[in-house]
């Protein structure tokens, strides 16, 4: 099978021919087609031992499984807020992730919230210091009113201090600083408090690889434990009880266990290193991917989704938070309220958890041979990463060096050069698009400020259409026209119609060529732009007259589904003007289209 796909002779084969079906990831990874016992790796330790590969809880509720965390944002009406927390604990939701409150509404915003059943995360920038003060005293006035909770350890809260991952994503935040401050505060309080949040989901959505987000949040970490530990004089496991971690995860659910499970492994080594390895097990939080999210056919959302929360729950994350579907798209664009959506995004968990069981077995992922030999590779480039920023004298000057951000920013236009080819499909945007879905508003791309959303280039061709629309009634079109009969030109018209509506543009199939009504068929159609779809014997027999025969009848651009090996020897208006093969850069070949048909 496989010399017949690369279309060679068995004997051209290498060795282990099985090889050729290897897939490299972005961090040089390579997954193999097939894991058997040759691949088999140590037995790691049970959950809640060093290294925490299996996890860093052995005592969770399998019943309850991880916590179903969802973020409320900015409300300017402290009331409206708490409605919507108390309605969200009500149906499923098992922890608060609270941003943007300002310090004088958050009695308000959590009354009536039980903290000890419910973990609570700040997101507070600025005024982390401000509003974890009022946080501490609404603790003690409902301690001091006797709010009836036995063992105040049991009210966890994360402050989410995150001056250094928020320095690399350009946003407002407290200082390194203000922050060790308030982790002495907090190791001082007798609820379970950790300052700081080592937010990596800031360099997965400029576009980082898994290991390059892990490796660069453990340096952004050890740079806390040196703060908190050289610079404060705590000591190591306290300081290491300081710290969480959030991490995004994607719709590739094997590489999300992966990397859950790498994550807690690396930084499991630096606690180990520090000198206090039963300390080493950091709560992390896991964040849907924002990157992965699109503004078109954003209903596929809803897979992404539940795909990145199933990898996120198997790989051990101790709260899962589901972006709502719409997250990448204005608000009232789809015509669906807010609740709606927040209830998509909760309940993909609680279907998960409640009826397909997924938190009843801790470490599920444990003895597969590819998710072990993945987690291990993956953890040996994230330690590698981590080296080489510690080898540029440590996050902070790898900062402001801009080594992070340049490795980062390179797997980026990988990822982009492979989204661009075709090579990476996205379900809706370059592959099987919608164009019959509603024009998007032109402030559209101003959702999701920092995401490199993985959708971007080509949504950008599709608001040119759109805009295309709104100024002549109709999308820019271009004209197929097929050679010889439905066998030989089916597979290109299909592969034309579904790379040209990649780009906003739709297509017109006149069929089979007829010569003696190439002209009225032109004139019907509209459009100065036609593409011929055939075969390439087709091609070899009668393409250059069909290429004559559409510039006679006012065609200016002939496009060619297929290579241009079969116009080898045409020249001059004889050829195609482009020639478009699965290997294209679609991005580039579209705008170009699209500045052909007039669509600025």
């Amino acid at each position: 099978m496989l010399a017949k796909a690369r279309r060679v002779d068995i004997s051209e084969l290498p060795e282990n021919p099985e090889t050729l079906l290897d897939v490299v990831t972005y961090d040089g990874v390579t997954v193999s087609p097939l894991y058997t016992a040759r691949n088999e790796q140590a037995e790691t330790p049970l959950p809640g031992e060093f290294p925490f590969v299996r996890g860093r809880d052995r005592t969770r509720d399998v019943n309850r499984g991880w916590q179903v965390s969802a973020r409320f944002d900015n409300h300017s009406d402290p009331a409206a807020l708490n409605r919507a927390i108390l309605s969200a604990l009500e149906n499923g939701v098992s922890a608060v992730w609270l941003a943007g409150v300002a310090a004088d509404d958050l009695d308000s915003a959590l009354s009536g919230v039980l903290l000890d059943l419910v973990p609570l995360t700040l997101d507070a920038g600025q005024d982390v210091a401000t509003v974890a003060a009022r946080l501490f005293r609404l603790l003690d006035e409902r301690a001091d009113a006797g709010d009836g909770v036995a063992d105040r350890t049991d009210i966890a809260v994360g402050l989410g201090a995150a001056p250094l991952t928020s320095a690399f994503a350009g946003t407002p935040d407290t200082d390194v600083a203000s922050a060790v401050t308030l982790a002495v505060e907090a190791i001082g309080r007798p609820e379970t408090v950790r300052a700081f949040t080592v937010d990596g989901t800031v360099f997965h959505n400029a576009g980082a690889s898994d290991a390059q987000e892990l490796g660069a949040a453990i340096a952004a970490g050890l740079e806390y434990l040196r703060a908190l530990t050289t610079e404060a004089g705590i000591p190591v496991a306290d300081a290491l009880g300081q710290l969480e971690f959030r991490y995004a995860a994607t719709d590739d659910q094997f590489q999300t266990i992966a990397k859950f499970r790498a994550a807690r492994q690396v930084w499991a080594r630096i606690a180990q290193v520090c000198g206090a390895p039963k300390s080493g097990g950091a709560p992390q939080h896991a964040v849907t991917s924002a990157a992965m999210m699109t503004q078109r056919d954003p209903w596929v959302n809803m897979l992404r989704t539940t795909l990145a929360a199933f990898g996120a729950g198997v790989g051990g994350a101790d709260a899962v938070t589901v972006l709502p579907f719409d997250v990448a798209v204005p608000a009232g664009a789809l015509d669906v309220t807010e609740t709606f959506a927040a209830r998509v995004a909760r309940n993909t968990q609680l279907l998960l958890l409640e009826e397909s069981h997924l938190g009843r077995v801790l470490d599920p992922g444990a003895g597969s041979w590819y998710i072990d030999t993945l987690t291990s590779d993956i953890a040996g480039k994230a330690w590698s990463f981590f080296q080489e920023i510690e080898a540029a004298g440590g996050y902070r000057a790898a900062l402001d060096a801009g080594t992070i951000a340049d490795r980062i920013a390179a797997t980026r236009a990988d990822r982009e050069s492979d989204i661009a080819h075709r090579q990476t499909a996205l379900t809706g945007i370059n592959e099987f698009p919608n164009l019959a879905e509603n024009p998007l508003p032109p402030e559209a791309g101003a959702t999701l400020p920092g995401v490199a959303r993985y959708s971007a280039a080509f949504e950008t061709l599709r608001d040119r259409s759109d805009k295309y629309l709104a100024d002549n009634g109709s999308r820019p079109k271009v004209l197929i026209v097929a050679l010889g009969p439905v066998a030989e030109h089916n597979a290109r018209t299909t592969f034309a119609a579904n790379l040209l509506a990649a780009g906003g543009i739709e297509t017109e199939n006149s069929g089979m060529l007829d010569l003696a009504k190439i002209r009225h068929v032109v004139a019907d159609a509209g459009t100065p732009v036609a593409i011929l779809c055939g075969s390439d014997k087709r091609y070899v027999d009668d393409g250059v007259p069909a290429v004559d025969a559409l510039r006679a009848a006012g065609i200016t651009t002939v496009l060619l589904a297929g290579p241009e090996k079969p116009f080898a020897h045409a020249e001059g208006a004889d050829r195609p003007d482009v020639f478009l093969t699965a290997r294209i850069d679609a991005v580039s070949a579209l705008s170009g289209l699209l500045d052909t048909l007039g669509a600025a």
